[in-house]
């Protein structure tokens, strides 16, 4: 068995597995890594990582930051391992594909020395700043879409001496690197929500001007905040995945990173000092990514939420096995050829049929084993940027809104918190406490669920798409998931 070290990795090799064939010591960092978990080392940190391997991006390398307290794992596995990990490609036919990955340099853990992590942000080589810190992890007011000063520690980590949380931290970073003329950044969002980096400007350049106006003025000026559209299905490791490593390749990893072979990463080319040539791995880089974010979000992500409530209570608990459900992948590509597909805008050098096609390959492939639990985490953020868009431009044109109806009324049907077997369904959402309550009481007050505004606006009002709404709910409680899907298929 060998250990994921790099000693052991340069000096033996391993049998089966890719290995880095550049001399990471050479390797400067350029870019400071917010939120190092399982979706930024199966895409950034991957593309970094071919652009090396193919000897580019010397100055590129990533040093990965944690602020949350569950993060001290990811410090001491990447510490074991010397910031190295194997990414393994799952394929349909259940053959592996591993990589180890060595692009992550460095990792800094707030917690125990947020000052080094300001430091490195600061200091003149690092040029980006790029965050996965979830689509709930920005400071946004869901009514307004501007910056929220009152969010959770948003003032006080910005007053601290001493901050620990990702705002404040940039912001201190920042106001040094303004003092010292050190020059330009770049913030770079990989979270998957439309217009991430316009919602990283309003909220990085507001977390400015809360703390100092002139600070504030800079950064509008200063510094750019792309945005892009990532793709690439990376369901959580699981210890099957550990042992398979170990077993069939004789590799110990702490904590590798599984994911689908496709990934699709389309970047605006808006970077205030440099950036690497991530166009030489297969990145899209364009000046307009929005017809690109309106595909993904609203096929691929809209369609994780169809399938994962109304999945999870008919029974299922990965998403392979509700794409191979002949009845299932019908409803799923209504939704998104019918419901979907009309709202988005031409998309340069996509074929839209061929590319749900490809989606519900891409769900059906067993080799992932994503679970539902997964993607029905967050629901009420989820369900806001990736579902309801779709409903509201339908409405608007006239258009058909049953089976998106449906989907709402099975996250209301599975919110209530127990199957259809009447097993616990674990509720992983921030208005979980909220909701719970309004989903149990909506079988004897209807739209009590959907009435909830801060999700779902005025929807409860429009009689169109409350009476599906609650039609579907009516067939979800009396006939079961299975069957009401199968009307609408």
């Amino acid at each position: 068995m060998r250990s994921l070290d790099e000693a052991a990795i340069w000096s033996e090799g391993v049998e089966g597995v890719d290995v880095p064939g550049y001399d990471r010591a050479g390797v400067r960092t350029g870019i400071v890594h917010i939120g190092v978990g399982g979706f930024h080392r199966a895409h950034l940190a991957m593309y970094v990582d071919a652009l090396l391997e193919a000897g580019e991006a010397r100055d590129w390398g990533i040093c990965g930051v944690g602020v949350l307290a569950a993060d001290d794992r990811m410090r001491d596995v990447l510490g074991a391992q010397d910031g190295l990990y194997t990414l393994v490609r799952k394929e349909s036919d259940g053959a592996l594909s591993p990589r180890v990955i060595g692009s992550l340099v460095d990792y800094l853990y707030a917690p125990d020395d947020p000052e080094a992590v300001i430091e490195r942000i600061a200091h003149p080589d690092t040029r980006i700043v790029s965050l996965t810190i979830t689509e709930g992890g920005y400071a946004i007011d869901q009514k307004t879409g501007e910056f929220d000063p009152d969010s959770p520690g948003v003032a006080d980590d910005v007053a601290a001496a001493v901050p620990t949380g990702a705002f404040g931290l940039v912001a201190e970073a920042l106001a040094r690197r303004r003092a010292r003329d050190t020059g330009p950044l770049t913030i770079m969002s990989c979270d998957n929500m439309q217009g991430n980096g316009d919602t990283a400007r309003r909220v990085f350049t507001g977390v400015a001007q809360l703390r100092d106006p002139d600070l504030g003025a800079w950064v509008a000026e200063h510094v750019t905040f792309p945005n892009s559209m990532v793709d690439r299905i990376t369901p959580a490791t699981a210890d099957a995945d550990r042992d398979a490593l170990a077993e069939r390749f004789g590799l110990h990893d702490g904590w590798p990173v599984v994911c689908e072979p496709f990934t699709q990463w389309v970047l605006e080319d808006d970077f205030a000092a440099g950036r690497p040539e991530f166009e030489r791995v297969g990145v899209q880089v364009v000046d307009d990514v929005v017809p690109y974010e309106f595909m993904k979000l609203r096929l691929l992500n809209a369609t994780h939420q169809a399938l994962g409530y109304l999945g999870y209570l008919a029974g299922h608990r990965y998403v392979h096995e509700v794409a191979q459900d002949p009845t299932f992948a019908s409803f799923l590509r209504g939704y998104m050829n019918a419901e979907a597909a009309p709202t988005l805008r031409p998309v340069p050098g996509i074929d839209l049929d061929e590319y749900q096609d490809t989606l519900i390959a891409r769900f059906a492939n067993p080799g992932v084993a994503d679970t539902l639990k997964r993607i029905n985490f967050g629901s009420s953020d989820r369900i806001s940027i990736f579902l309801l868009p779709v409903v509201r431009e339908q409405l608007a044109q006239g258009g058909p809104v049953e089976r998106a109806a449906a989907v709402v009324a099975g996250w209301c049907r599975y919110a209530e918190g127990t199957d259809e077997q009447g097993e616990p369904i674990e509720q992983q959402d921030r208005l979980a406490e909220e909701l719970t309550p309004l989903a149990r009481r909506e079988r004897s007050e209807p739209l009590a669920f959907l009435g909830y505004r801060p999700v779902f606006g005025e929807l409860a009002e429009d009689e169109r798409f409350a009476g599906a709404f609650r039609r579907a709910l009516e067939s979800l409680y009396a006939r079961g998931a299975a069957a009401t899907v199968a009307d609408l298929a």
